[in-house]
């Protein structure tokens, strides 16, 4: 869950830190005061569009820095796909914001945007009035009825990802193989003359690396050999002032001395052993000259060897391994168009059984969600009813998309009539920003055992309600905290008064200057901000007790 936010320098907000409770944490404040701010700056940190006027006025840069306490194995497992491990049980997002540009991080360590993102809808899932895209994009329909059933479907789906697979390789290779008799005549030559080009080199594995190696010494023997010549001529070459020879001069003059005691005996066994490596290094170094002899053939037939390899890793490959396996794979393909028909009946059978295989898969997935779409409407249906939606209803519609995917064949749609009398249209085309929000509320109380997001956000899910519906609203909130985190912006006392914490936030004035500060309340507090937003500005004893008695009702309803 989200255990700390941080931010710094964002708008009003000069810098602030608020620490998040378990079940069901609830944001109040006078309008105006920062409330879109804040939940703003949580979706800067997420990954949200950024622009430097965003920046507190006179601030070079600024910090919103979102840290999460992760406790699911299932939230783990999917952080440690994106390559992200939790320090001692904990994530933390941030984003640096400066003047045109931002640094996103994660756990301290610079990441993309996109990994930014993707690390953010592990954790966290924002729900606002202009926010509801999951609902008005049909194309997540049917993710959210597949997550009804996870447990049941996810067994067929891998089955349908896997035959999918394998039916769309075939369709994809028997494509590539389809060709008319002028162009299989083509290919089938290029394929012979590329055989036969490689073929006739009779390339070995490695033995471009030890050509070019070998004409390296050649191209270098001239400078080598005169380097050579000219360290034998100083260690050994016949004539006197060599080291050879005054390494004998100096054996003979210390030979008498080297009787007189142990040390001389010892300096002159050194003396011996150094005459000893020079003999060894100087016909180590005859050898080594006699390895830059090359003649003017031997020059030839390499430099004609390892430019004929070059030729062949231009059109082939990086590497002489490379050349082999194109070869192998072309010796493949003309077995194939030497019996194209025989290849492409054979592929034909392949496919035919790939597509059963996959409309079969298929059929499975189609018939579970069938049955889950009349259970998981019905569902919905009881926890709009129980937010006040009088007269409503709701039904999951699958079709037929025309083609296989991983998913299967379906597409789903919700439809929707909020009023007696009126015909089932689809969802995104009648129901209002409102509306959506409950409606989303109602589907994350189904699902709420299902998902693995630990932390949900709500805002402005209030509007448009009062009464008897922000009652219902503030129920299906609390029970959403039971099972997770939820965090929720509202101006109505009904949902303020369900808050496991309550946080309020208020617009100061100081140094010439205003910003935003947000507290976190104790229990009188709470209930004295309740009393704010029923009375307004005048907050009479009558009002304190109604706001103690909505207080109390919201803990006995639990």
């Amino acid at each position: 869950m989200l255990q700390n936010l941080h931010v710094k320098n964002l708008a009003l907000i000069d810098e602030t830190e608020v620490d998040f409770g378990p079940g069901l944490n609830i944001l109040t404040g006078e309008t105006g005061a920062g409330k879109s701010i804040l939940l703003g700056s949580v979706g800067l940190a997420l990954g949200g569009r950024y622009t430097a006027d965003m920046l507190r006025n006179g601030a070079g840069n600024g910090l919103v820095e979102l840290t999460f306490s992760v406790e699911d194995e299932r939230v783990e497992k999917r952080l440690e796909e994106l390559e992200i491990f939790p320090e001692d049980g904990m994530v933390t997002l941030s984003r640096k914001l400066m003047e045109g540009r931002s640094i996103s991080r994660v756990n301290g360590e610079n990441v993309s945007m996109a990994t930014l993102r993707e690390a953010a809808g592990v954790l966290i899932d924002i729900h606002g009035q202009h926010d509801s895209q999951t609902l008005l994009n049909r194309k997540n329909h049917l993710s959210l009825l597949d997550l009804s059933a996870r447990e049941e479907l996810a067994p067929l789906k891998e089955k349908m990802e896997i035959a999918y697979r394998e039916y769309r390789d075939i369709c994809r290779k028997e494509k590539e193989l389809s060709l008319d008799e002028e162009g299989r005549r083509r290919e089938l030559s290029l394929a012979e003359y590329e055989v036969s080009e490689i073929e006739k080199a009779a390339p070995v594995p490695g033995e471009d690396e030890e050509l070019e190696t070998l004409y390296r010494r050649m191209t270098e023997s001239r400078r080598i050999r005169d380097a050579v010549a000219e360290t034998y001529r100083y260690t050994c070459e016949d004539g006197a002032g060599n080291a050879s020879d005054c390494l004998s001069r100096a054996i003979r003059a210390f030979q008498d001395a080297a009787e007189f005691d142990d040390t001389a005996a010892q300096l002159y066994s050194q003396l011996l052993d150094a005459d000893s490596l020079l003999n060894d290094f100087n016909r180590e170094l005859s050898e080594y000259a006699k390895s830059f002899e090359f003649s003017e053939e031997e020059f030839r037939e390499t430099e004609d060897r390892l430019n004929l390899l070059n030729h062949l890793k231009a059109k082939y490959g990086k590497t002489v391994n490379d050349i082999l396996a194109y070869c192998e794979e072309k010796k493949k393909r003309i077995e194939q168009l030497n019996d194209y028909d025989a290849c492409i009946r054979d592929l034909e059978e392949k496919k035919e059984k790939a597509r059963k295989k996959t409309e079969d898969a298929a059929g499975r997935l189609h018939s579970v969600r069938e049955k889950q779409a009349v259970l998981f409407a019905g569902e919905i249906r009881k926890q709009m009813a129980e937010l006040n939606f009088l007269d409503t209803r709701l039904e999951i519609r699958i079709s037929d998309s025309g083609h296989y995917s991983a998913n299967g064949r379906d597409e789903a749609e919700f439809y929707l009539s909020v009023n007696p009398g009126e015909p089932l249209k689809p969802l995104s085309s009648i129901a209002s920003g409102g509306e959506l929000s409950r409606i989303m509320l109602a589907i994350k109380a189904v699902l709420a055992d299902e998902e693995d997001t630990p932390t949900l956000i709500f805002d402005e899910i209030d509007a448009g309600i009062s009464g008897i519906t922000a009652d219902k609203v503030g129920e299906k909130l609390r029970l959403i905290g039971k099972s997770r985190q939820v965090i929720c912006i509202t101006h109505l006392p009904q949902i303020a008064a369900a808050a496991d914490v309550h946080f309020v936030i208020r617009k100061e004035a100081a140094g010439g200057k205003a910003r935003t500060v947000i507290e976190r309340l104790d229990e009188e507090a709470s209930v004295r901000e309740l009393a704010r937003i029923l009375g307004g500005s005048k907050v009479t004893d009558t009002i304190l007790e109604s706001a103690r008695e909505m207080k109390q009702m919201g803990k006995s309803e639990r």
